[in-house]
């Protein structure tokens, strides 16, 4: 759970899953933005980069998020975890993609 804490995330159980009766170390969201981060390298390998999607997705979280924080429709763990995905996907490959840039600039 320390761990946790050291990402920022704010770890409440009520937007958490559990395992077997324990609480993971992040809530739904970082989990799934964490997965996104890790599916990215493989993604821009695979597939390259593709700014429209890396963006539309970084908006998907975004809204959901905004969505939740504004008190228009409550969010469900299932929902933070797929956006969060998405988010994470999107913001990777976008740093990717500049870091990929800045180094052929400065070639």
């Amino acid at each position: 759970m320390a761990l946790g804490e050291r990402t920022g995330c704010h770890q409440m159980p009520e937007r958490s899953f559990f395992y077997k009766g324990y609480q993971m170390p992040i809530c739904a969201r970082c989990t799934g933005v964490l997965i996104g981060y890790l599916l990215a390298v493989p993604g821009y390998i695979i597939f390259g980069f593709h700014s429209v999607f890396s963006i539309f997705s970084c908006i998907c979280m975004i809204t959901d998020w905004v969505i939740q924080a504004c008190k228009i429709k409550s969010s469900t763990n299932h929902r933070r975890l797929i956006t969060g995905i998405l988010g994470g996907y999107g913001i990777m490959t976008l740093q990717i993609g500049v870091i990929k840039k800045l180094i052929f600039m400065l070639k």
